[in-house]
């Protein structure tokens, strides 16, 4: 059998640097939109924030003159490029140098941007200054007790195994500890405030509260209060399985106690902090808190729905006129044969940052433009809710309903719908969440997947705690209200919406 080189034509489609920038800028929402653009000006000196922004860093400079000299095929070549690319993209007007990232109608009072900062003790740093008010019985103790208060995550938790924190401990610092030692050390850090901080698990960080409430109440005399707390103790400690699963006849059997005497029991393990972090509170008596700046602003004007792109916090772009007439300079000194090839390779450099500066304002631009024509095509879909506001009139509609209307790939819509937000006079809400699937209910209507996803969470929200509905209750509620749906689907649904089966709601 023989085998050769053989030569074969395919067609193979390419992104330019464009497109791909395109894309990525799609992506990032309005609240990291004015970063990505400081990152830019920062590695680019070709683009510059402003429309009158004088460039005084560059005033002092002069451009030396060389002598005139014999150049190649290749050198020519190289200056008819930029002579060109000077005729092709500077010898523009006004509009084609600047462009501004707000939207047409622009803002009456344009606000300074200003972003909010807080200058306050992390929930680790909390941590370490507590270890200075700790005892320790050897100087490797306090290596150990700073190495867990790094592990431990944002929760509050240690969710790494002690042999884990040995091993880093060797790597790291050369220390070659026991798991004993590790464990002994973490005994310590449970002692530290919030309560609860360094559990391993839910079971221990309860724990861990009510013995320090046991510790509290046992001088005051309270014998009453005192009671209930061993009781908790017994309860998280023995039957935790069967409190976290609510079976709470078992548990009145196995602690020998009345229903009365249960519900104070459970009462008191449910005051507890099961994320220990979130009782921490920083210096200036706030927790952090986190704000949603929206990509998109929905305005009804009587009845007539307004949309504006939010580009506030996004900085004006523009070619620096400086660069641009030093490339005019470089050209004209071309044609008089005193360009030497320094100056070549410069104006050269000055050329690519000129054509990256070009991408990235034609990128902002298109980002703008694609924005708002998919957030439009939403507003055409879903106007009914935007209206009114009421959740039951979203429509079915998935991202190639917008890809349809639009005539933007699916792919296109999507980085368009992943973190945006759009803020509306029924408050602000993700852009996603206007995407869902569509079912048919008995009259062959199509109605949205979210439609019934409220109507089950107000079916929950209804129900009677001490006897809540299961899933098969919740299918036949459904179907008498005119929905053709399955138990399974139930199930899922209520899985989406984070709410636990009948036997996890229930209460005593």
């Amino acid at each position: 059998m023989k085998t050769g080189l053989r030569q074969r034509q395919v067609q193979l489609q390419k992104l330019s640097p464009q497109q791909i920038q395109l894309m990525k800028l799609l992506q990032v929402p309005t609240v990291l939109l004015e970063q990505r653009i400081k990152e830019e000006l920062e590695i680019n000196p070709v683009l510059e924030e402003g429309e009158d922004q004088e460039m005084d860093e560059f005033s002092g400079e002069e451009t030396e003159a060389a002598g005139e000299s014999e150049e190649s095929e290749d050198s020519m070549e190289e200056n008819r490029e930029i002579e060109d690319y000077v005729n092709d993209y500077m010898d523009v007007g006004e509009d084609g140098d600047s462009y501004k990232t707000q939207g047409e109608q622009g803002y009456v009072e344009e606000e300074e941007r200003q972003a909010p900062m807080a200058v306050e003790r992390s929930f680790h740093e909390y941590l370490d200054q507590q270890l200075g008010l700790m005892e320790f019985g050897a100087p490797e103790e306090i290596e150990i007790a700073k190495q867990i208060i790094g592990s431990i995550d944002d929760d509050g938790y240690l969710r790494r195994e002690p042999v884990s924190i040995a091993d880093d401990l060797l790597f790291t610092r050369n220390m070659n500890v026991e798991e004993d030692d590790i464990l002994r050390v973490l005994k310590k850090i449970q002692r530290l405030d919030p309560p609860g901080v360094g559990a391993r698990d839910l079971q221990e960080c309860l724990l861990i509260q009510l013995n320090n409430l046991v510790e509290v109440s046992s001088g005051t005399g309270d014998d009453a209060a005192l009671q209930l707390l061993h009781l908790a103790q017994r309860v998280v400690s023995r039957y935790f399985e069967a409190f976290s699963k609510k079976h709470y006849e078992k548990l009145q059997r196995s602690l020998g106690i009345g229903e009365d005497h249960l519900k104070s029991v459970i009462r008191l393990i449910l005051k507890l902090n099961p994320k220990p972090s979130s009782a921490y509170v920083g210096d200036q008596s706030s927790v952090y808190a986190q704000y949603i700046i929206p990509d998109f602003v929905v305005y009804n004007r009587d009845g007539e729905l307004e949309l504006t792109l939010n580009a506030r916090n996004a900085p004006d772009l523009r070619v620096s006129e400086y660069f641009k007439e030093m490339l005019r300079n470089y050209v004209e000194r071309k044609r008089k044969h005193l360009l030497s090839r320094q100056e070549k390779e410069a104006a050269h450099f000055i050329k690519q940052k000129i054509e990256a500066a070009r991408w990235f304002i034609d990128a902002i631009r298109q980002r703008h433009e694609t924005m708002f024509k998919a957030m439009y095509a939403v507003l055409q879909l879903q106007k009914e809710y935007f209206l009114t506001g009421d959740e039951k009139k979203i429509r079915p509609m998935i991202l190639q309903d917008i890809s349809d209307l639009t005539g933007l790939d699916v792919s296109t819509v999507s980085r368009v719908a992943n973190s945006k937000f759009v803020q509306t006079e029924y408050g602000t809400r993700r852009l996603k969440e206007f995407f869902s699937e569509a079912m048919q209910n008995s009259e062959g209507e199509e109605v949205s997947t979210l439609e019934v996803k409220q109507i089950l969470t107000e079916l929950i929200g209804s129900e009677q705690k001490r006897n809540p509905l299961s899933d098969d209750r919740l299918t036949q509620l459904l179907q008498e209200k005119g929905y053709n749906i399955a138990r399974r689907t139930v199930a899922k649904y209520r899985d989406q919406l984070n709410i636990p089966k009948a036997s996890l709601r229930k209460v005593i």
